[in-house]
C-alpha cells in the first residue's frame, strides 16, 4: 500500500497500533491515551488488522515435540487430553514430581465448586496432591475408590483423600475398610454397609477420579505395597497375562480384570464403574509404566492422562508396532 492510497493513513494506524500491542505490551487503553483514542476505537483497529492479514503470530518452544506426541496419543487412543512432560534423565523421583505438577495443573482446570473427586492411592496421586497450590479454594467433596491399607503415606487413601481435601479447601468422605477382605462374602457384606456404600455410590457418579496406573513387574511396584507376595507369585502373575493394576483390581494386556481369586476380595469400585464418572485422569510415571498404560487404555478406562516423555514414546512405539502387527 502507497501513500496515495484512500487507506494509507488508516493502515499506519493500524500498523503503529499492532506494534504497540504486540511488540511492546501495551494495553489497550494504554494505546488509546497516546493516540487519544476510545478503547472500542483501538480493539476495532486491532480487529481490521488481524481481517487484512497484518498480524502473524508464530509460537516457538523447545518443548513442541511434547504437544506433538499429545496429539499422537489423542488420535491414537481413546483419550480427549494428554499432558506430558519432559523426563528427568537418571532421576526417576524428579520426573514423579514433575507428572504430579503437570496433573496437579490439569486437575485445578477441570474442577468446579460442587464436584466430587474419587481418587485411588498411589505415588502417583501422592505427588499430585503434593504439588496441588490452588489460587482459589474450591468447594469439593473427595471421595476414596478403594478401602485402604495402613502402613505408606501413599497407600492409605483415606490420608490421601483427606490430604486432597485441605488442599482445595473442600471436604473428604472416608471408607473405613480395608481394602482386602477375608472372603469373597465379607467384602459383600462390607460393601453393602451404609456408610461404605454411600461413599462408593458417590465415587461411582464422581465429576472427577484420578487415579494412578501400577506396574506388576518392578520389585518396587505399589501393588506390592497394597498386598506383599513371594517372588514366585508375582512372576505367576505376569505369566498368566496380569500387566496392570487399576484401583488395585490386576488387569490383562487387553484391559479386562483378570479372573484372579484376589479381585473377588477387595473392597473397591470396579474399573467398569469409571464409566460413570465425568472425567477420569490417570496418572503414570517411568517406563515400566508403558505397557499398563495400554492396558488401560485397552480398556477404555482414561479419558485423559499425564506422564513423562520416555513413558510416553514407548506407549506410541508399542502402538505403532500393534499396527504394524495387525
Amino acid at each position: 500500500m502507497n501513500a496515495s492510497s484512500p487507506n494509507y493513513e488508516t493502515a499506519r494506524q493500524i500498523q503503529a497500533v499492532l506494534v504497540l500491542h504486540f511488540i511492546e505490551g501495551l494495553k489497550q487503553s494504554e494505546i488509546a491515551a497516546r493516540f487519544n483514542l476510545s478503547t472500542s476505537k483501538v480493539n476495532r483497529l486491532i480487529a481490521q488488522g488481524r481481517k487484512m492479514g497484518m498480524v502473524k503470530i508464530d509460537i516457538e518452544s523447545r518443548f513442541q515435540h511434547l504437544i506433538d506426541y499429545e496429539n499422537r496419543l489423542i488420535a491414537s487412543t481413546c483419550l480427549t487430553g494428554a499432558v506430558i512432560t519432559p523426563t528427568a534423565s537418571g532421576n526417576p523421583d524428579t520426573t514423579l514430581q514433575q507428572v504430579g505438577r503437570a496433573a496437579a495443573n490439569l486437575l485445578l482446570e477441570t474442577v468446579r465448586d460442587g464436584d466430587v473427586i474419587a481418587i485411588t492411592g498411589g505415588k502417583a496421586v501422592s505427588a499430585v496432591i503434593e504439588n496441588l497450590m490452588p489460587d482459589t479454594l474450591r468447594d469439593v467433596t473427595v471421595v476414596p475408590l478403594t478401602g485402604g491399607v495402613q502402613g505408606k503415606y501413599f497407600t492409605d487413601v483415606n490420608h490421601l483423600a483427606t490430604r486432597l481435601a485441605e488442599r482445595l479447601g473442600g471436604k473428604a468422605m472416608l471408607v473405613h475398610a480395608p481394602l482386602f477382605a477375608e472372603t469373597r462374602g465379607q467384602r459383600d457384606m462390607i460393601l453393602e454397609i451404609g456408610p461404605v456404600k454411600d461413599v462408593f455410590d458417590l465415587a461411582r457418579r464422581a465429576d472427577v477420579a484420578l487415579l494412578g496406573v501400577g506396574s506388576m513387574e518392578p520389585a518396587g511396584s505399589s501393588y506390592y505395597d497394597l498386598n506383599p507376595v513371594p517372588e514366585a507369585d508375582r512372576k505367576m502373575l505376569v505369566g498368566v497375562g496380569v500387566v496392570a493394576e487399576l484401583m488395585a483390581h490386576l488387569i490383562r494386556d487387553n484391559g479386562e480384570v483378570a479372573d484372579y481369586p484376589l479381585n473377588n476380595r477387595l473392597v473397591a469400585l470396579n474399573p467398569n464403574d469409571l464409566a460413570g464418572c465425568g472425567r477420569t485422569i490417570g496418572v503414570a510415571s517411568g517406563q515400566e509404566k508403558a505397557r499398563p498404560i495400554r492396558a488401560a487404555l485397552n480398556g477404555g478406562y482414561l479419558d485423559a492422562l499425564v506422564m513423562d516423555e520416555e513413558t510416553a514414546l514407548t506407549v506410541l512405539n508399542n502402538e505403532k508396532r500393534s499396527d504394524n502387527v495387525a
